[in-house]
């Protein structure tokens, strides 16, 4: 089972809002989910996306992909960099 952090999409039509989460790459974007890890609304800004470390942290170090646009989150949060340092200094 390949698993992907992604955004999976609630919210009104025309206002969006996101849950990042982990989830099967064979399910459908907003299909059976194994775990919310956050949530992001387009409106604030990525700045203000919350994402819970912890579980990030939890399902990068089991393999999981995120997708380009939470990986880009992941990114400004610190989260990515985090996970390499600790990647390296375990070799």
């Amino acid at each position: 089972m390949s698993v992907k952090i992604r955004l999976t999409r609630i919210g009104r039509h025309k206002d969006p809002f996101y849950r990042i989460v982990a989830a099967d790459s064979r399910q459908a974007r907003d299909g059976r989910i194994i775990e919310q890890i956050g949530t992001y609304d387009p409106a604030k800004g990525i700045e203000k996306a919350e994402i819970n470390e912890e579980l990030a942290m939890k399902w990068l170090k089991a393999g999981a992909t995120p997708s380009d646009s939470v990986r880009g989150m992941l990114s400004r949060k610190g989260i990515i960099a985090k996970y390499n340092a600790e990647k390296k200094g375990k070799k």
